[in-house]
C-alpha cells in the first residue's frame, strides 16, 4: 500500500470548479520544483545571491518508510513588498543532499530542483529509496551558500507493529500576540514528528504594538498572493519556528486563518461574490503549498487543494489528516453561538462533504492499525457553554454538523476501529475529552478520545481555567480537562497505550519563559475514554 494516499480528484473535487489553472504556477514549475525531472542548471555556479537566501530556513514533511518531502524558499528579503521574497524574476537551481551524518560525509541522496518566480522560489524535492525508522539529516545549495541543516526520521516498515511513537500537535499562531516561546520548548523535545493542525498564519493586519515594528504594508488583510507570501515571510522569520521545523518533519492541513476567517467552501466570511472569494482562495492556497513541505499531490489547482490524507506509522498508527473548511456546507444558524440551533442536526449538512466522508470511513474499514489518528481543525467533542438542560453551541466546529459527527463515529465502530483518538487544534484552550457518537444520549457510551490543543501565541500570556473554562467543565460531562495557558500537546504511543501530556508555558508576551507539564492523560489500548495519570 502506497505510504501517502491522497484523494482521487475526480472524487472529492467538485465538479462546478472552472478554475483550469495550478494558482497561478505551471505544471511544469510544479515538476521542476520537486526535482520530478532534471533539468539543466538554472542559474550559472558563480552566481550571487542579492543576500542570504535560506532567511526561511529549511523543513521536511509527510514521512513515509522509505522517504520524505523536503523543502526551502529562497528568500533574502522576506518582507519584500511584491512578494518576491527580494530574489530576481527568474528561476535558480537548488542542490540538496541527504546524508547519515550531520557532517554530511555519508551523503546517500543528491539532486536538484529549479525555484521558479512562480511557486515563490520554493522547492519541494521527494526524497524515497531511504531505509525505514532511520533519522537522516539534509541541506541546501542555491547561489553559492548553504542552508542551514535539518533532520527527518522515516517512518517503520508497514507491516512492522514498532514499540512505540512520540509526536506534537501544534496550531494557532499569531505572530503579533506573542513570542514562538513554544517553539523553542518543543524544538527540544525526542519526537518523531510534528502535526501543525491549521491558522499557521493569520489574514488580519498586523495589530497592536508590533504595527510600528513592521512595514506598512502589513497592516493590510491577506487577499493576494503578494499579501500571503509576506505574512509566511513574516512568520517564518522567527527562529523558534525555524528550529522546530528543521528538527522534525511536520504533517500540516490549513483551518481558516490561512485564507479567511470562518470561510465555508466557496463562501467568505463577508459574503463576497463566489468567483471573487474563490480567487483569493486559489492565491492563499498557492502561497500556503509554496511555504510548507508539502508533496506534488498536494498542490493547488485554482481554488483546490488536496489536503486530505493518510499517512501509515507501520502498523502502531494511522494518521489521517482532514480537510474540515473546502467542503463543507454553510454554517448553520450564521456560525455564531447560540442557544438554539435546530439546523445543526440536519441530515444534509456535512462538514467534510460526501466525497471526503466515504473516503475516511473506507480508510477505517480497511485500517490495521493500533491506532486511528484524526488530524482535526475544530473540536469534535460538543462543547456546551450551558449547565442544564438548555445548550449554548458554536456552530463552526463539529457541533454546527452533528449528523456529519454521528455517521463519522458511528462508521468508526462498526468498521471494527481499534482505538480512535482525535487531536484538534483551533480553540486555543486545551481540552481531554471524551467522544459519543450522540450527545443528545445521556447514556451514549464513549467510542473515542479528543484531546484538543491550545495556540502556541494566538490569545497572548493566558492562563490556568477562567470562566469560559469552568463553564465547559460544569456544562459537558464527558469533559475531564480545561486549560487556558498557550502551548503544545506533546502524545506518546506504544501498543498499549496513548499519553498525552499538555505542556504549557506561563505568559508569551516577554521571551524565555519555562514550559511544563499541566496535566497527563492516558488511552489505553481497548478502553476509549481518556483517564487523568496521577
Amino acid at each position: 500500500m502506497p505510504a501517502i494516499l491522497p484523494p482521487a480528484r475526480s472524487a472529492a473535487w467538485p465538479k462546478r470548479r472552472r478554475f483550469l489553472g495550478i494558482g497561478t504556477a505551471s505544471a511544469a514549475a510544479v515538476a521542476l520544483g520537486t526535482g520530478l525531472f532534471a533539468s539543466a542548471p538554472a542559474s550559472a555556479d558563480n552566481r550571487r545571491s542579492p543576500g542570504y537566501p535560506f532567511t526561511l530556513g529549511v523543513a521536511s514533511g509527510d514521512p513515509a518508510h522509505d522517504g520524505f518531502v523536503l523543502w526551502t524558499r529562497l528568500a533574502p528579503e522576506p518582507l519584500a513588498e511584491d512578494g518576491s521574497g527580494g530574489m530576481p524574476p527568474e528561476p535558480v537551481d537548488v542542490e540538496y543532499e541527504v546524508a547519515l551524518d550531520s557532517r554530511f560525509t555519508r551523503v546517500v541522496r543528491r539532486g536538484s530542483a529549479v525555484a521558479s518566480p512562480e511557486l515563490g522560489h520554493s522547492v519541494h524535492p521527494e526524497i524515497t529509496g531511504l531505509s525505514p525508522a532511520r533519522e537522516y539529516h539534509y541541506r541546501f545549495r542555491a547561489l553559492n551558500e548553504i542552508s542551514p541543516a535539518g533532520t527527518a526520521r522515516t517512518a517503520p516498515p508497514p507491516t512492522s507493529l514498532t514499540g512505540g511513537l512520540a509526536f506534537a500537535f501544534v496550531s494557532c499562531q499569531k505572530w503579533d500576540q506573542g513570542h514562538y516561546t513554544a517553539y523553542e520548548h518543543l524544538a527540544q523535545e525526542d519526537l518523531d514528528l510534528v502535526l501543525h493542525l491549521g491558522d499557521y498564519i493569520y489574514e488580519y493586519p498586523i495589530e497592536g504594538d508590533l504595527r510600528g515594528t513592521v512595514p506598512d504594508h502589513l497592516l493590510v488583510e491577506t487577499t493576494r498572493l503578494e499579501h500571503y507570501r509576506v505574512r509566511y515571510g513574516l512568520y517564518k522569520s522567527d527562529p523558534h519556528l525555524q528550529a522546530a521545523h528543521a528538527r522534525f518533519s511536520w504533517v500540516v492541513t490549513p483551518d481558516d486563518h490561512e485564507v479567511d476567517n470562518n470561510w465555508a467552501d466557496e463562501i467568505s466570511q463577508d459574503d463576497d461574490p463566489p468567483e471573487e472569494f474563490l480567487d483569493r482562495r486559489a492565491q492563499a492556497f498557492q502561497a500556503y503549498y509554496e511555504n510548507m513541505p508539502l508533496r506534488r499531490a498536494s498542490m493547488p489547482v485554482g481554488p483546490d487543494m488536496g489536503l486530505h490524507r493518510r499517512l501509515p506509522y507501520g502498523r502502531l498508527a494511522d494518521f489521517t489528516m482532514l480537510d474540515t473548511r473546502q467542503y463543507r456546507d454553510d454554517q448553520p444558524c450564521g456560525g455564531r453561538i447560540v442557544d438554539d440551533c435546530p439546523e445543526r442536526f440536519a441530515e444534509d449538512h456535512s462538514i467534510l462533504g460526501e466525497a471526503q466522508r466515504e473516503w475516511l470511513i473506507d480508510g477505517f474499514r480497511r485500517s490495521q492499525a493500533r491506532w486511528h489518528v484524526l488530524g482535526n481543525q475544530s473540536p469534535m467533542t460538543q462543547t456546551d457553554h450551558l449547565e442544564g438542560e438548555a445548550e449554548r453551541v458554536w456552530t463552526d466546529p463539529w457541533d454546527g454538523y452533528a449528523a456529519d459527527r454521528e455517521r463519522v463515529l458511528t462508521a468508526a465502530v462498526e468498521e471494527g476501529v481499534h482505538n480512535l483518538v482525535v487531536v484538534t487544534g483551533d480553540r486555543h484552550q486545551n481540552y481531554a475529552a471524551d467522544l459519543k457518537a450522540d450527545y443528545r444520549d445521556e447514556d451514549a457510551a464513549t467510542v473515542a478520545a479528543e484531546f484538543v490543543g491550545t495556540s502556541v501565541a494566538t490569545g497572548g500570556d493566558g492562563q490556568d481555567i477562567g470562566e469560559q473554562g469552568r463553564a465547559f467543565l460544569a456544562a459537558n460531562p464527558h469533559f475531564h480537562f480545561v486549560n487556558e495557558q498557550r502551548g503544545y500537546v506533546r502524545c506518546r504511543v506504544t501498543p498499549r497505550e496513548w499519553r498525552t501530556d499538555f505542556r504549557v508555558v506561563p505568559y508569551v508576551s516577554r521571551p524565555g519563559a519555562p514550559v511544563s507539564t499541566r496535566a497527563t492523560f492516558v488511552v489505553e489500548d481497548g478502553q476509549p475514554g481518556v483517564v487523568q495519570s496521577a
